[in-house]
């Protein structure tokens, strides 16, 4: 999956492309799916190249940028698209493996998001308010 980020008139949205199967794709926008006709679809076989082969060097790449600059070890995704309700930890902040980070709503109910691991609040990626797609990141732990 490729997401973009686009801003149309002011207002933000998050399209992440899930498959394309002939003229038809798959996208999510702002969370919401839909299926799409295009005019100018791309070869079957070309569109999938280019995705294969950029994923090779960026595992290898992220963990000695990470090494140099001390970035983050370990990153809290959401769950599931919806709408960040609450951050509950500060950057800096030493936090545990399984402690409350944030509360995400969706579909009127309230999610807590915890940490995968333990570790230190590097950077918080979203805030109160922010709607998120399905594996977007949240926090990142150092």
């Amino acid at each position: 999956m490729k997401t973009y980020n686009f801003k149309i008139n002011g207002k933000d949205y998050s399209v992440t492309i899930k498959g394309i199967e002939g003229k038809m794709a798959a996208v999510s926008v702002n969370g919401t799916d839909y299926d799409v006709e295009m005019e100018n679809a791309p070869d079957a076989v070309p569109a999938a190249a280019p995705q294969q082969a950029p994923a090779t060097p960026e595992p290898q790449a992220a963990p000695q940028a990470a090494a140099q600059q001390g970035a983050a070890v370990s990153v809290v995704h959401s769950p599931l698209p919806g709408v960040i309700i609450s951050v509950d930890v500060k950057e800096g902040q030493a936090i545990k493996k399984g402690q409350k980070v944030a509360v995400l709503e969706a579909m009127k109910m309230e999610n807590e998001i915890q940490a995968e691991a333990d570790g230190i609040v590097s950077a918080i990626l979203v805030q109160k308010g922010d709607s998120v797609l399905e594996g977007a990141e949240i926090i990142k732990l150092s």
